[in-house]
């Protein structure tokens, strides 16, 4: 495993992310401990997850998940770049909830005792909270830092103005900021290229993918359909709408002798500030499977052609002002 720094911070992750998401829902606890185990011996060191993870609210199933493992020792803890998540809502209570000095407290206690560890590599805002003040927020985050309960902080699903305004507040207070942006990016979805991912790359801020695969379909999804293997609902009709794109594409992975989801995943780390797409496998086959992905080489000819299939954005203004 080559490891790359995560934005312009000295952290060293794997360029694949293993995210959680689906441990516990989809993933029963026994499985989860394997691929964590396993994610480890193939060198992925980076782990995301979230508060609000196994959909049970103020359970945080899937942190608990995490921190039983952690809990075995054999170095599991120390050698995993954890990151986790806080906005949504943790009670009924208003409080529960968002991005206010209160909740950044109480959710970062919550979810270290869930974790079972006493810190947490990248504490990241899950989404932008427009009542909270960043001056307010990033006064939170110094005085988790301050504590040793956090080392770095990310934000995800934040616009590129959300990103410039939160960098400069945290310089006026001499704070290093975001190194990282959690971002929906694939090749079906690319309004990030206007504005979000010139913003990272200037600021420094390492991207991590989230919904690399689009939901699954471009994971191979009519290869899997023709094999009899059912898809979900709303997979059927997001199919529908993209079929034409999706066939164009799995015939081009079948020219390249490659499967889509690798050549999806391979696509994006070519990508400007792109980090670590976040993986979710739900087998050990699907994680192991993935390492496929740092060995595919698309040159020219295939970057063109999947541009031609998904087309892209320029940066904002260019794109739509001249």
């Amino acid at each position: 495993m080559e490891y790359v720094n995560l934005g312009r911070s000295g952290l060293q992750v794997s360029p694949l992310c293993l995210g959680t998401m689906n441990f516990g829902p989809q993933t029963s606890e026994e499985d989860s401990f394997a691929i964590m185990d396993r994610a480890l011996e193939l060198g992925i060191n980076f782990f995301d997850t979230a508060n609000v993870y196994g959909w049970k609210m103020g359970e945080g199933i899937t942190e608990q998940i995490i921190g039983r493992w952690f809990a075995q020792g054999g170095g599991r803890r120390e050698k995993t770049v954890i990151a986790t998540k806080l906005n949504g809502a943790m009670s009924e209570w208003p409080n529960d909830k968002k991005l206010s000095a209160l909740n950044i407290r109480k959710a970062c206690d919550a979810s270290l005792k869930r974790l079972q560890t006493d810190y947490i590599d990248i504490y990241q805002a899950h989404h932008v909270d427009r009542d909270t003040p960043f001056e307010e927020f990033w006064e939170a985050m110094e005085i988790l830092r301050q504590q040793g309960k956090i080392v770095y902080v990310g934000s995800s699903n934040f616009a590129g103005w959300h990103l410039a305004k939160a960098q400069e507040t945290a310089a006026k207070r001499n704070f290093n900021g975001f190194i990282s942006e959690q971002s929906h990016y694939n090749l079906l979805t690319r309004t990030v290229e206007l504005e979000v991912l010139p913003a990272c790359e200037d600021y420094g801020l390492g991207v991590i993918p989230w919904s690399p695969l689009a939901g699954g379909l471009l994971g191979g999804v009519l290869r899997k359909i023709d094999k009899g293997r059912s898809a979900a609902d709303h997979m059927v009709v997001q199919l529908e709408k993209h079929r034409d794109k999706i066939e164009q594409y799995e015939k081009l992975c079948d020219e390249l002798g490659e499967e889509p989801a690798y050549v999806a995943l391979a696509w994006l780390l070519k990508q400007r500030a792109v980090t670590a797409p976040i993986i979710g496998p739900r087998t050990l086959e699907q994680l192991e499977g993935s390492l496929r992905t740092l060995e595919i080489e698309l040159d020219e000819a295939a970057l063109t052609r999947l541009d031609e299939i998904f087309p892209g954005h320029k940066t904002a203004p260019e794109d739509y002002a001249w």
